[in-house]
């Protein structure tokens, strides 16, 4: 099955990475090392059909081998090595009002287990869930039956994930006052304002939280603290910029909120190895496969 999974990307990748026909499905396939990337994760489960991909936030990391998959819970800011090749996956991008709707259909919105908030989670992939995710991609194969089938396949991988090794997890992040959500909604407010100054007590009252205890489940979650985090997202996104090439070193340290050149430098050479302005040059000659989100 993960081969039948594996020929069906290969089918239908266009280049290292694509978007597809489905929606909410996207599919990987890298034959060639690529140097480490840094992503923004947004709620996904990757199933691995080949190779291994290692994923690190902060303190922690996960390795996603073949016949497994990966679950990313929240926004997440991360460093992606592909450690065996070929690799091969494809990726559902989480739709959480389809989540809640089958939730009311089961009859499961009362209380959940409490878990602790997990930023990424990996799992074996048990053989139904298998089967429903290559049939889901393989409707690639006939378009025309995409409108129809695919909406029902996706519910059918849903509720597999529910009644799998996820299942309490997906429940938890459903709730409105749970851990899960409220870690989830300090994420998306730190990715909407990332290049503004942050203030521990605003972010804990987005989250209806103590600043001790949002700190204490935001590092659990994401492997870092919150000013780290908002760190990761600026410097991200002042790579992008550079590699587009379109403002200066300064303006674009000044956009995504460093007041200090200096610091900007310090930081960005910490994380990617060069200094700004060499780290721009090299990323606008080297080949476009290694900028693909993984």
């Amino acid at each position: 099955m993960l081969n039948r999974l594996a020929a069906a990307i290969d089918r239908h990748c266009a280049g290292p990475g694509s978007d597809t026909a489905i929606p909410r499905l996207s599919l990987i396939a890298v034959d060639e090392p690529v140097e480490s990337t840094g992503h923004l994760y947004e709620p996904m489960i990757c199933f691995v059909a080949g190779g291994a991909k290692r994923t690190t936030a902060g303190d922690l990391s996960e390795v996603a081998h073949a016949g497994e998959m990966l679950l990313t819970t929240i926004d997440l800011p991360v460093a992606v090595d592909l450690e065996e090749l070929p690799y091969r996956s494809a990726v559902m991008h989480l739709d959480g009002q389809a989540l809640a709707d089958l939730l009311v259909e089961l009859d499961e919105t009362g209380p959940a287990v409490p878990s602790p908030a997990a930023g990424q989670v990996k799992a074996p992939m048990p053989p139904e869930l298998l089967d429903a995710a290559t049939r889901w991609v393989e409707l690639l194969d006939t378009p025309e039956d995409i409108g129809p089938l695919a909406p029902r396949i996706e519910s059918e991988i849903l509720y597999r994930l529910l009644r799998g090794p996820f299942g309490a997890i997906l429940r938890q992040g459903t709730l409105a006052d749970s851990t899960t959500s409220r870690v989830r909604q300090v994420t998306r407010w730190i990715c909407e304002h990332y290049n503004e100054p942050l203030s521990i007590d605003a972010i804990a009252a987005v989250a209806q939280m103590s600043p001790a205890s949002l700190y204490r489940h935001f590092k659990a979650a994401t492997g870092m603290s919150p000013l780290k985090y908002q760190k990761h997202l600026r410097l991200q996104e002042a790579r992008r910029r550079l590699a587009v090439g379109d403002a200066t070193v300064t303006q674009i340290a000044r956009a995504v909120g460093y007041t200090s050149p200096t610091q900007f430098n310090r930081e960005y050479r910490s994380t990617y190895g060069l200094p700004p302005g060499q780290d721009a040059t090299r990323l606008r000659t080297r080949p476009t496969r290694t900028t693909t989100r993984l």
